[in-house]
This record gives structure tokens, C-alpha cells and sequence, in this order.
């Protein structure tokens, strides 16, 4: 009898197979752990190793950008950031109280940062001594970053940019990111298995490398004499905004640039927005006529009495003029007598003349968001373009380019480019590049130029610009009054007010570009309203600006004299802080009086910088200075004898008294 085989027993077949697949999957695993463990074990530990540790970016400090005279106008400053762990913190109590006594939080921040949370907790960013104070604290942790500042507040805003997020963003910050910025260093730090940094387990790979320097041609005083005047005349006449532009015509140098839209101050309209100029391209006109031989200064003209059609437009004078010469319509800005004489000019002849002066085209200066403004090709004008043209309109221009063009007629014929880089550094201050004077080309001859500058003589003395006149020396210049458009249409009532100066008129140092956007209180023509602000600034740069004494003396329209003990030197105009009392003139020295050279140094002890500094400008006093808070004292002291262009140095300390 056979015997039933059990169904619940597998056959030998399965056991076998079964049997090898475990014998299989062993000796895979046994190999692959070998091969993890010996031949690829260097590749694992390092997995490992690079799970607790982690590669972190070092900062790299921003370099300096100082104004021409070496002055700081935009720093970086060393920061301490400070970061509480709580689950390395041995005493709650005792670090709460320090982050209160060295950080000076409040006693609920502290206990917060000290006894709450599994990561870390940021305390801010403190002044970099409290590194010292908070050494080998438990829990405490404190980094190296850097913030950037500004000595000066909003001087030269639009100018510098600022940073944010650790990039420039606008002006030279912008333009010159990659020099000022540096190269981050490396650290690796090692971190536990929560994911927290090992106190001293950080090690620095790389080091970071300083960014550059830049020196700007920009003159701290003449920037602040700038916004000073343009704020105060923002104010006085209502105006929506304005711009204010000093330059030397010799080198192109950008000596002051100031922008204000809206209340704004970091604005760059002067820069990378165009307006229609009106009677301040009115010189450019003469001058083609007088360059091609088309006319002479003396041709006379006829101005219709102030009312002349042509293609169907309609050309206005504010006064009613019959027979006038050339010299006369630029002296009293007849748009009839200007727009006919320049009937002579051949579309092309007219259209490249005012682009030899670089209207159309971006000058190139280092500033991001040029705009080249507007000029129209001959072929796209109309009947009415070249009369348009002759007397500023149908053209769009920055305050920019009036300032560089002027600078033209100023200097004998040759448009520079404007310069408002000097130099470059590295970070110990060593000289990299220095950027030369640049001629873009010569738009007229000596003779021309020396001829439209007599012209704009007249206009100040005895024209529509006699309130930018100065008593000792002679101001050549135009001003200018343009409908005010948005959006190509004009604004009812709403007008641009200029005023373009430069001086001494036979030997010119400094242009003055004065503009106010839509002044609404008061007059609003350029000269009653650009004007007095240019001639205030030209009385104040004369105190404050490294000119040339001798040529000064040279062209100054009266003889060195004695004067009265208690005559104010003519600096004074420029407005100061209305909550100020004025200053008393300064006494002189000698039974009749010292030279009209010769001041006391005011006492302005106890004042703050920027107030002492305008105080000191009013009598032709140049400042050095370095530090902040309020002036300690003077070196002369108060009361010194001194001449007008001397420097007086400011001290600063945290008391009033020595």
C-alpha cells in the first residue's frame, strides 16, 4: 500500500529555489556592503561629513566713494550680528540681562531671545565693540557684516544710489557695482545633527577682498550750497521740483548735481529726464549765425512788434520791438527777432549745430538711466520746426546738456564730456585709474564763443537776466521760460523757469544751470525766478569752491578797496536755517578798516556741522573737516583776522567746550 504524500509539505524543488534566492539576496547585500565599506568608503564619509557641515559666503566691505577733496560720502561700516541660541544658553537670566546691558533691548526682547526657540534667534546688528563684551558667552554668536552709510544724510543722493539687498541700486552704487562691491571670502562651519552651528568650529577658506574706491569730481560744499539753494527755492515759489547743476567748463568736471522731484531728493532728473528749454538754446541759435557767416551781432532785424506768423503758427513777444540787432534780441529774448534771423540757417546747418553741442545725444556721463533728449531729423519737420527750434521749442533736452553746452561758450568753443569720475582705487587707497578731461570736439572758434559770451554779458547786466548779476564780477547768461508738458501735451499754466550762468564772464571758472518745474507762487518766468537762485549760488561758491584767487582778482569788475567796518560780504545771499539769528559782519582791523579782503572767523561753536559749514561760506571761508556732531571749536580760532579763501578747520566733540 503506498503512502499519500502530506499536500501541506512544498516539494524539494521549491525548498531548493527558495533556499538559493535567500542565498542570493545574502551574498548581493554581503558585496554591497564590502563595496560601501571598502571601496567606495572615502565617497560615503565624505556624504557624511558634508551633512554636518556647510559652506558659508564671508562679506566683503563695500568700498568708499569720496567727494573730490577726499571726503567720505559713502561708507561701509563694520556691524556686529548677534544671535542667541537658547538650547546652548546655561543661564536664561544672566543672558538676558547682558543682551539688555551691552545690546540695550528691552527686558521682554531679552528674555525672548534668551529662553525661547529651538534654532537661533537674531538680536540685530550692533556696533562692532559689543564682539568683546559678549566673547565665550554660551549661546551667544556673533558674525561679522557690513552696513553702508552716508556721513552726509540726502546730500548727493541721486548722485551716490543707495544699496539694498547688498547691490547697488541707482547712481554710482549702480554704475559702478562690480568695483565698489569686492569679492565675498568662504568659511565652512560645522553644524550638529540638529542642524545648529558648532561654536569655533568655522574654518575661512577664502578671505573676502575689499571692493574698490571711487573719487567723484563732486565738491561736498558746492553739492550742499546746490541743495541748499534748490530747497529753498522749491519752497518759495511752490514749485514741483528743480534741478541744479555746477560744472567747470575747463575740464568738464561735475562740480555739484542736484535733482529734487516731489519732495524727493534722490531724483536724477537732471540726468534721465528732458524738458523744452525755451529761450536758454536761444545763444546756440547766434551762434550757428555767427559760425557760418550768416550774420553779425550788429544785422538788425525786424520783430514785428512782438507778433509774426509763420506756417500758420503764431510767434509772441512779451514786449512789442520794431528794428532790433541780433545783440539786442538775445538781450531782451525776442522770439520774433531770434526766430527770423534764424531763417538764414538751412534745415541741415541748424540741425547739426545743436547737435554739435550734444543736444540729441547722451554726453556719456557715469550715471545709469542718460537719456539723450529729443531732436528731430530735418526730414521730419515741419513749416514750423526751424522757428521752433531757433527759440528752444520742438526740442527736448536735459538739464545736463544745457550745463555742458554753456560750458562750451564758456571755454572757447569745446564741448567736453562731463566728468564725474576722478579716480579709481583699490582698497588701501593706492591710485588704479585716473580719468583724464575729455573733448568731445570743438563746436566753435575762440572768437565765436568769446563773441556769444559778450552777448550773454548784456543779457545780465542790462537784459532779462539782470538778477543773477554779482557786484564784483561779471556773469554771462541766458534765461528761460518753456510751456511745461506731460504726456506730449502742455499743462495750462504750468511752465519750466531756467537759468544757465557762468563766471567770471572773461575768464569763466564755473556754469550754473538753475531750473524749477511748474513754479505756482509768484512770477514764473526764468529770470525772476532761476536767476536769483543762480546768482545766489555763484555768491556762495565763491567762498566755498577751490577757484583760482588770482584769476578771480584779475576779472573782478572793481579795484581791491577799503570798505566800512560793517559791510556783509556778498556770500550772504544764499538762504541758511531760518531758525538761525543772522550772523554779525565780521569786524575789521585798522583805524579805516581792513581790505575788503579781510574777515573775522565767526564763532560757531556749538552748532551742528552743516549749519557751522554755511555759516563759515557766508564769509568766503573755505571748511575742512572730519568727525561729526556739533563744532567744538575753530582752527584759527573765533575772531581770527583772515582772508576770504582761506580754509578754517572744523573740530567736532560730544561737549561745547574744551
Amino acid at each position: 500500500m503506498s503512502r499519500r504524500r502530506d499536500s501541506n509539505r512544498p516539494h524539494p524543488w521549491r525548498r531548493r529555489t527558495l533556499l538559493a534566492a535567500w542565498l542570493t539576496a545574502a551574498l548581493v547585500l554581503s558585496l554591497r556592503a564590502a563595496q560601501i565599506q571598502v571601496a567606495q568608503a572615502s565617497v560615503w564619509r565624505e556624504v557624511a561629513s558634508n551633512q554636518h557641515r556647510e559652506d558659508q559666503k564671508l562679506p566683503a566691505p563695500r568700498g568708499t566713494i569720496r567727494d573730490r577733496s577726499g571726503n567720505p560720502m559713502s561708507v561701509t561700516r563694520e556691524r556686529a550680528l548677534v544671535h542667541v541660541a537658547p538650547r546652548e544658553v546655561q543661564s536664561a537670566e544672566s543672558v538676558a540681562s547682558l543682551l539688555v546691558e551691552v545690546l540695550g533691548v528691552s527686558e521682554s526682547r531679552a528674555a525672548r531671545l534668551a529662553g525661547t526657540g529651538r534654532g537661533w534667534n537674531s538680536a540685530g546688528t550692533h556696533p562692532p565693540l559689543v564682539r568683546e563684551e559678549l566673547r565665550g558667552v554660551p549661546g551667544l554668536h556673533v558674525e561679522t557684516t557690513y552696513q553702508r552709510f552716508y556721513p552726509h544724510g540726502d546730500l548727493a543722493r541721486g548722485v551716490l544710489g543707495v544699496v539694498l539687498d547688498e547691490k547697488g541700486r541707482g547712481g554710482v552704487e549702480r554704475e559702478f557695482e562690480e568695483w565698489l562691491a569686492g569679492t565675498p571670502g568662504r568659511q565652512v562651519v560645522a553644524r550638529d545633527n540638529v542642524g545648529d552651528p558648532i561654536p569655533g568650529e568655522q574654518i575661512t577658506v577664502e578671505p573676502p577682498r575689499a571692493g574698490g574706491e571711487i573719487v567723484l569730481t563732486l565738491d561736498m560744499d558746492l553739492q550742499e550750497i546746490a541743495q541748499a539753494a534748490l530747497v529753498e527755492a522749491i519752497e518759495e515759489h511752490d514749485a514741483v521740483g528743480g534741478d541744479v547743476i555746477i560744472t567747470n567748463p575747463r575740464s568738464g568736471d561735475v562740480l555739484a548735481l542736484v535733482s529734487i522731484q516731489n519732495g524727493h531728493s534722490g531724483a536724477l532728473s537732471a540726468v534721465n529726464t528732458s524738458f523744452e528749454p525755451g529761450s536758454t538754446l536761444k545763444p546756440f541759435t547766434v551762434a550757428a549765425l555767427l559760425k557760418h557767416d550768416l550774420a553779425s551781432l550788429s544785422d538788425t532785424v525786424d520783430a514785428e512788434d512782438g507778433s509774426w506768423e509763420v506756417a500758420g503758427r503764431l510767434i509772441n513777444d512779451t514786449h512789442t520791438e520794431g528794428r532790433m540787432t541780433i545783440r539786442e534780441a538775445l538781450r531782451e529774448s525776442s522770439n520774433v527777432g531770434i526766430a527770423k534771423a534764424a531763417q538764414a540757417l538751412v534745415p541741415g546747418v541748424q540741425y547739426e549745430n545743436l547737435r554739435d553741442f550734444g543736444f540729441g545725444t547722451r554726453s556719456g556721463i557715469e550715471l545709469p538711466g542718460e537719456t539723450p533728449g529729443t531732436l528731430r531729423r530735418p526730414g521730419e519737420w515741419s513749416g514750423q520746426s526751424p522757428a521752433s527750434l531757433a527759440i528752444g521749442y520742438e526740442i527736448a533736452v536735459t538739464p545736463l546738456q544745457m550745463a555742458m553746452a554753456y560750458g562750451a561758450l564758456a571755454n572757447g568753443g569745446l564741448l567736453m564730456r562731463p566728468r564725474l569720475i576722478r579716480q579709481l582705487r583699490d582698497a588701501d587707497g593706492s591710485m588704479v585709474e585716473e580719468y583724464e578731461p575729455e573733448v568731445v570736439r570743438r563746436v566753435l572758434d575762440v572768437g565765436t564763443a568769446e563773441a556769444v559770451g559778450r552777448a550773454l554779458v548784456d543779457v545780465v547786466e542790462d537784459g532779462t537776466g539782470t538778477l543773477a548779476r554779482l557786484g564784483s564780477f561779471q556773469v554771462a547768461g541766458k534765461s528761460g521760460t518753456a510751456r511745461f508738458s506731460s504726456g506730449g501735451r502742455y499743462l495750462p499754466g504750468e511752465y519750466s523757469s531756467s537759468f544757465v550762468g557762468y563766471f567770471p564772464a572773461d575768464a569763466p571758472q564755473l556754469v550754473v544751470f538753475v531750473k524749477l518745474d511748474r513754479p505756482r507762487s509768484g512770477e514764473y518766468y526764468g529770470g525772476a525766478v532761476a536767476a536769483p537762485v543762480t546768482r545766489a549760488t555763484m555768491e556762495a561758491a565763491l567762498a566755498a569752491n577751490s577757484l583760482n584767487l588770482g584769476e578771480l582778482l584779475a576779472s573782478s569788475r572793481v579795484p581791491r578797496r577799503r570798505v566800512p567796518a560793517d559791510m556783509t560780504p556778498i556770500f550772504a545771499a544764499l538762504p541758511l536755517e531760518p531758525a538761525l539769528p543772522p550772523l554779525e559782519a565780521p569786524e575789521t582791523t585798522g583805524e579805516e578798516g581792513a581790505t575788503s579782503r579781510s574777515v573775522a572767523v565767526p564763532d560757531v561753536s556749538g552748532l551742528p556741522a552743516r549749519i557751522a559749514v554755511r555759516h563759515l561760506h557766508r564769509y568766503g571761508l573755505r571748511v575742512e573737516q572730519s568727525g561729526t556732531g556739533d563744532v567744538v571749536r575753530t582752527v584759527p580760532p573765533a575772531g581770527s583776522q583772515i582772508l576770504p579763501g582761506d580754509t578754517v578747520r572744523l573740530r567736532y566733540g560730544s561737549s561745547h567746550h574744551e
